[in-house]
């Protein structure tokens, strides 16, 4: 009997380890969904910010040269901790990117071609850079 559980125990064990890289895989995409090799700017007006966990989300309309306006979804990689972490809280970053505000931001677009991608900066209508390089280093910043 002791050896059944044993045995059970062991190969309850090597399932999970070999299991493991699939679900830490499954939420860590982000190479998958998007290509860091080839950044896009896209200019637009902020419709939507949201400081959710697990990441923040910004949600633009893009108008093209011939008037037709594309909703874009932008995941704002850091967790709103790490923003928080690095100076842009909950009131700042709302604050920042209320709707209305024109922005020019640079992204790595999804690999499936649709309006989606992962934020890289954010520069406002006056050439002020909201967002930069958030894999930067941390500092506690106002609230």
């Amino acid at each position: 009997m002791r050896d059944n559980k044993r045995t059970l125990v062991l190969a309850s064990l090597a399932l999970g380890f070999a299991l493991l890289p699939f679900t830490i895989g499954a939420h860590h995409g982000t190479n998958q969904s998007y290509d860091r090799s080839a950044p896009v700017t896209v200019m637009g007006v902020v419709t939507e910010f949201r400081y959710k966990n697990p990441h923040p989300q910004l949600f633009i309309d893009v108008t093209d040269n011939e008037g037709k306006t594309t909703p874009w979804a932008i995941e704002i990689a850091p967790t709103p901790y790490t923003l928080a972490m690095r100076g842009w809280s909950r009131s700042r970053s709302s604050e920042a990117l209320k709707p209305g505000t024109e922005v020019s931001i640079t992204l790595a677009p999804s690999r499936a071609g649709t309006p989606v991608g992962l934020l890289r900066e954010i520069v406002d209508a006056d050439g002020v850079q909201i967002f930069g390089d958030l894999r930067g280093p941390l500092r506690a910043g106002p609230e």
